[in-house]
C-alpha cells in the first residue's frame, strides 16, 4: 500500500468517527453496490427537472461517476427532485474546450470506456444485446434534438431501447432508468469485476464522509496539523 494511500484510510477513519455508526453502516452497504464499470455523460441537458431525476436515477442504481457536457447549455439541478443525490456521485463537468463532447469522449476512453451513443435513429444493438466486456459510457442527448452529430460520429456504438408505439422517444430519465436498471441488473449477475477497486472505495468513501460531516473543511486542516502533514 501506498504511503498516498495509507493516509487517506487514516483520514478516513479520523472522519468518520464524527459521524453516526448507523450512518457509517450504511455507507458499509451502499459503497459494496457502487459501481464505475458503467457510466454516463449527459450532453446539454438544460432542464433541470430532467437533468436531476437522472442524478437520482444514477445513485439508485449504484452508477458512482457522472459526466456533463454543457457545449450550449449548463447542466442545473433542482434539489427537489435530486433528493440530495448529488452528494453521493462524483459529477465530472466539460466546459471549458472548444468541443467539450470531444473532450469528454477522450477523458473516457483514457479510462478505458468504450463510448456507446444512445440513439433511436441508428440501427445497431438494442439494450438487451449490448456487450458489457469491457466498461461502457452511455451518452445520453436532450430530448428535443437528441445527441449532437459530433456525439454520434465519434460513439464506439450505438444502442437503442427498443419501442412500440407512435411516440419517437422516450423521456430522458426514463430512458436513463430503463437503460440503468436492465444494465446494472446484467452486471451484478456477471462474473465481471465490477466494484470499486481498493483506493476508489477509499477515495468515494471520503467524499461521502466529507459530505455527511459539518464543517469538512476545519477536520481537514486539524487532521493534517494532527499527522504534522502540510
Amino acid at each position: 500500500m501506498t504511503e498516498n494511500l495509507q493516509i487517506k484510510k487514516k483520514y478516513l477513519t479520523y472522519l468518520e468517527s464524527f459521524i453516526t455508526e448507523n450512518k457509517r453502516t450504511l455507507f458499509d452497504t451502499i459503497i459494496m453496490q457502487r459501481t464505475k464499470y458503467i457510466t454516463l455523460a449527459l450532453e446539454d441537458i438544460y432542464q433541470s427537472q430532467n437533468a436531476s431525476a437522472v442524478l437520482r436515477t444514477c445513485d439508485c442504481f449504484g452508477i458512482q461517476d457522472v459526466h456533463i457536457i454543457e457545449n450550449r447549455y449548463s447542466y442545473s439541478v433542482n434539489p427537489d427532485v435530486a433528493l440530495g443525490s448529488t452528494k453521493w456521485l462524483n459529477l465530472n463537468k466539460y466546459n471549458k474546450g472548444e468541443n467539450n463532447t470531444l473532450d469528454c469522449y477522450q477523458t473516457l476512453r483514457d479510462q478505458g470506456y468504450r463510448i456507446v451513443a444512445t440513439t433511436p435513429h441508428i440501427n445497431d444493438t438494442l439494450l438487451d444485446e449490448l456487450s458489457l466486456d469491457t466498461k461502457i459510457a452511455l451518452v445520453f442527448g436532450t430530448e428535443l434534438e437528441g445527441l449532437s452529430d459530433v456525439a454520434i460520429e465519434h460513439a464506439d456504438a450505438y444502442v437503442k431501447i427498443p419501442m412500440y408505439g407512435f411516440t419517437e422517444s422516450f423521456n430522458i430519465s426514463v430512458s436513463a432508468a430503463i437503460s440503468l436498471h436492465y444494465l446494472t441488473e446484467k452486471l451484478r449477475k456477471s462474473e465481471l469485476n465490477w466494484q470499486l477497486k481498493e483506493e476508489e472505495l477509499i477515495d468515494t468513501r471520503l467524499m461521502w464522509a466529507k459530505s455527511a460531516v459539518k464543517h469538512p473543511e476545519a477536520h481537514e486542516k486539524n487532521f493534517m496539523n494532527q499527522e504534522g502533514l502540510d
